[in-house]
């Protein structure tokens, strides 16, 4: 039992001013009979048994281990290392908050700033923060800096619908009550271009996703040209990246970005049930003031030797609450960490290696896929490791048949949040996916075990469209 430090006259004090006379009158609106139900318990077993007991009902449990997954869309299944569990289950690292004391947090410090760096390696922006709890929040985040670099002067977002939907949920949640104009969201989310009609001298930032969320890989030069476009009337270029894909492709700053932002649970960071997660914030030097979260900063001490402390902490919130650009207050110092030991132990041979096998093995699973009769790509635009699929039948029943019929974990439902992308499915191809796995999808899925539709009498997928 807690231990609660109140005595019988605290108790009296307190029961007196809610205007209850004892401990039982708390409980006055719950029915008698139900006040101490008699619990129908089993009969005691020991420790040895009841872990038994608890091990035969987790098998009913799928997990990873052991049912092949193609889900993705923005939380991915990644080899992490041994060493990344090792480091960070370290007491010295698990335990810590903010080293707000440099002389006593020199590790912690250090690691931090190794972390910025390493963002700062793949993004190729000159600055790094670690304090953004996932890559919405990490978006919004964006937003709300590049409202602040125009002194709040514009109001307007123009926000690609290609971008992940849940981050552009969290992007209105954080801005309501600004009185920002947000543009874009109903456009073609493969067509990136027609964004540039959209900005004027109001807006304060364009927003592109890049894999974006249907898996697709942007043109640079595209890009680029939306950018100057975005520079052309004064407004920030913000880019939601990939990070496992900037091993491989073009980073951000190379077609003009400002900021750069996304979700660093792939660089070792797990599933974990959906966090903690790591959202990870790039930008360019001249907007390292307008910043969110902590930044950590590499000097010398009195006798000249190599140190490290936060920096530029006079416009966080703990310094100028009322006039911080944002009140983010959570270190995710731990899952930076995480990050930065994976980062360290692939290298940049690694790295790489990781990327092209997602990239090479998402095509081989697309060409397989859509050679099946009813289905077809829905797009021939390059992708990095998902791609989207049109089906012959709604995705939810593919799912149900796949994981009851075959244990495998299908892909995302894109008809959730994009109503003409019903029965379209995004599928997700990882290094953990073997190419065993990816022929049993196909085999799965083939005409011999689960039918067209029109052979049913239903509508098949070209009738459909």
């Amino acid at each position: 039992m807690s231990y609660i430090p109140n005595t019988d006259a605290d108790r009296a004090v307190m029961l007196k001013a809610i205007g209850v006379k004892n401990m039982d009158g708390l409980f006055r609106d719950v029915p008698e009979a139900l006040r101490y139900p008699e619990l129908k318990l089993p009969p005691p077993v020991s420790e040895m048994e009841a872990l038994r007991e608890l091990r035969e009902i987790s098998e009913y449990n799928v997990d990873l281990e052991h049912a092949p997954c193609f889900l993705g869309a923005g939380a991915y299944r990644h080899f992490v290392p041994s060493v990344v569990g090792h480091v960070i289950g370290r007491s010295e690292f698990y335990t810590a908050y903010t080293p707000y004391q440099p002389e006593i947090s020199q590790g912690t410090l250090q690691s931090i700033f190794e972390y910025q760096s390493m963002i700062c390696a793949l993004t190729g922006m000159d600055v790094a923060n670690a304090s953004h709890y996932d890559g919405a929040t990490a978006l919004a985040e964006a937003v709300l800096m590049a409202v602040s670099v125009s002194r709040g002067k514009r109001r307007k977002v123009v926000l690609s619908a290609g971008v992940h939907p849940e981050y552009r949920a969290v992007v209105h949640t954080y801005t309501q009550g600004m009185a920002l104009t947000i543009v874009g969201e109903g456009a073609d989310p493969l067509a990136t271009e027609v964004l540039a009609d959209m900005i004027d001298a109001d807006t304060a930032c364009v927003i592109v996703q890049n894999p974006n969320f249907l898996g697709y890989l942007e043109d640079p030069a595209a890009l680029r040209t939306l950018a100057d476009a975005a520079h052309s009337k004064g407004a920030l270029f913000v880019v939601s990246a990939d990070p496992i894909s900037l091993g491989l492709f073009s980073p951000p700053a190379d077609y003009g970005a400002d900021i750069v932002c996304g979700e660093g649970q792939a660089l070792g960071g797990g599933l974990n049930f959906g966090g903690p997660y790591l959202g990870f914030f790039a930008c360019k030097q001249q907007y390292v003031h307008k910043m969110a979260g902590r930044i950590v900063g590499q000097t010398v001490d009195r006798h000249g030797q190599r140190g490290f402390v936060l920096t530029l902490s006079a416009r966080e919130q703990h310094i100028r609450r009322e006039k911080a650009t944002s009140n983010i207050c959570s270190n995710e110092a731990l899952m930076a960490l995480a990050a930065a030991v994976y980062l360290a132990a692939m290298g940049k041979t690694g790295l790489r290696k990781v990327a092209e096998l997602c990239y090479h093995k998402a095509h081989y699973a697309a060409q397989r896929l859509s050679a099946l009769p009813g289905y077809q790509l829905l797009s021939q635009k390059p992708f990095f490791k998902e791609f989207a699929l049109r089906c012959p039948r709604p995705v939810d029943e593919i799912n149900e048949y796949l994981l009851d019929e075959w244990g495998i974990i299908g892909g995302y439902d894109l008809g959730k949040d994009y109503p003409g992308l019903a029965n379209t499915m995004l599928i997700c191809v990882t290094e953990m996916n073997t190419k065993e796995e990816i022929d049993l999808l196909v085999e799965a899925l083939a005409p011999d075990y689960f039918p067209r539709a029109d052979e049913e009498g239903a509508p098949d997928m070209e009738e459909a469209a």
